[in-house]
């Protein structure tokens, strides 16, 4: 194929410079992994045992499935974004190929044949063949950032970024963009597991608790309450009929009304002494074992230890406490985090079941994003990044410059659609930008457009920010 490719540019391959380097790589670690030369693996020797010859196809396939895998799935993305207006597109004979049924079922069959061979092995074996996976992807990934290119581009975001002259400000949701289980569930768990069992005497010292039990029973109450009635403060605002033009001053006005529900909820939680008596160590300990979603972490400790980048980080949340969020990013050494949320009230660090309010519903959250990039001054240009997962993120991802939906909520996606709001995903959003951008259009983005872009993982973020 590549042959042929050749032949019709009328070029000489054995003519032209030396092989870029980023190829090299990659060619002579699959050579490698082919004739059994694998990083801290005994090499098989002349005389294999059939075991050894599988285990060597299988790390073969293993280096070789991202290779598949990521031209059948570029191929794929290619020709659903091809105009069919743009005429004679001089990659079409590439993305036909490798965007062809043939080729999917061949990337397709190299992963059953790897599965098959992969039955019979070790635990140890197979993490040996997720570590040359993991090697193969960055290698392709290597490969394509080397290639030269003839045009200027809009990704990564912070390419044309100047330090002395500009300034990105990234903004952040917590629960559940951030984190995979949601904090109040996090805060529940920490105040049944340390509450007093029903027949336990409580120090002088603690406040009066509940006993685990009754907390449990309460909590239980609490959450089914406010499932229910969200959804349905939810219906109460949506409008009948989806809007044609996005208007982001009804929006706002119609998120007033969750607002008030959101502020509701809280009170309800506050008088009913559940957060009461719960230890700020504990809190603590809670937040540094806390899970956050995968690539979160590497992109803001890049963002945060990258000194050619005038960048700041502010993560906005209805967090009852703001502990919480400060610790699960101070075990990545990620201090410097501006965290904008609720916080617990103490005495002698023991919570006394009141929260101290900063930020509660949609309007505080939209109200915290506009005071902190008025506190930045117009002495430099400023870019806005909001990066958020629900209903409650929606103001704030449509003020801000960029907004990056991650995740896949259902009613975010209602809410937003049936006000206006056009959700485009990522990739196809930036092959537009790119298209108007090389045609002499502005590369830049505009706040409150009605237009959010939707991710499903931190690494899309990472890539469109950071780059590679």
């Amino acid at each position: 194929m590549h042959d042929s490719f050749v032949k019709e540019w009328g070029t000489d391959l054995a003519k032209m410079a030396t092989v870029n380097s980023a190829t090299v790589k990659y060619t002579e670690f699959l050579l490698a992994t082919a004739s059994g030369k694998v990083e801290g693996v005994k090499g098989p020797g002349k005389l294999a045992t059939p075991f050894e010859k599988t285990k060597v196809a299988a790390y073969t396939l293993g280096a070789m499935s991202p290779c598949m895998r990521l031209y059948a799935f570029l191929g794929k993305e290619f020709h659903a974004l091809l105009n069919a207006n743009e005429g004679n597109h001089p990659y079409t004979k590439w993305i036909d190929n490798y965007s062809s049924e043939s080729f999917q079922a061949s990337a397709l069959q190299n992963e059953d044949l790897l599965d098959k061979l992969s039955v019979s092995l070790t635990g140890e074996e197979l993490d040996i063949i997720e570590k040359l996976y993991h090697q193969a992807m960055k290698l392709e990934v290597e490969f394509f950032c080397a290639q030269p290119l003839a045009q200027p581009t809009v990704v990564p975001l912070i390419k044309g970024h100047n330090p002395a002259g500009d300034r990105l400000i990234i903004f952040s949701d917590f629960d559940l963009t951030c984190t995979i289980v949601d904090s109040s569930a996090i805060l529940a768990e920490i105040a049944i597991v340390t509450a007093p069992k029903s027949d336990q005497n409580q120090p002088e010292n603690q406040l009066g608790r509940m006993s685990s039990g009754e907390l449990r029973n309460t909590w239980g109450l609490l959450s089914k309450q406010y499932t229910e009635e969200y959804e349905q403060c939810i219906e109460s605002f949506m409008p009948s009929e989806k809007v044609e033009n996005f208007n982001y001053e009804t929006l706002h006005k119609a998120l007033e009304q969750l607002s008030h529900f959101e502020k509701r909820a809280n009170s309800r939680v506050i008088e009913s002494g559940v957060l009461k008596g719960i230890n700020l160590e504990d809190i603590k300990k809670a937040g540094e074992r806390l899970s956050l979603q995968d690539g979160c972490t590497t992109f803001f400790q890049k963002v945060v230890k990258n000194e050619n980048l005038n960048a700041n980080v502010h993560v906005l949340s209805y967090c009852w406490c703001g502990d919480l969020i400060r610790a699960s990013f101070s075990s990545a050494g990620l201090n410097a985090l501006n965290v904008h949320a609720n916080e617990f009230s103490f005495k002698e660090s023991i919570s006394t079941g009141e929260i101290i309010e900063k930020v509660e519903s949609p309007i505080d959250k939209v109200q915290a994003f506009n005071n902190t990039l008025e506190k930045y001054g117009t002495d430099r240009k400023n870019l806005s990044v909001y990066i958020g997962d629900s209903v409650g993120d929606l103001l704030c991802l449509l003020e801000a410059d960029i907004g990056i939906v991650i995740g896949s909520s259902s009613s975010l996606r209602r809410v937003g659609s049936q006000f206006g709001v056009t959700f485009i995903p990522l990739y196809p959003g930036l092959v537009k930008k790119q298209k108007e951008y090389t045609e002499g259009s502005s590369s830049n983005w505009k706040e409150k457009s009605g237009i959010l872009y939707t991710v499903s993982s931190w690494a899309e973020v990472h890539a469109f920010i950071l780059g590679w």
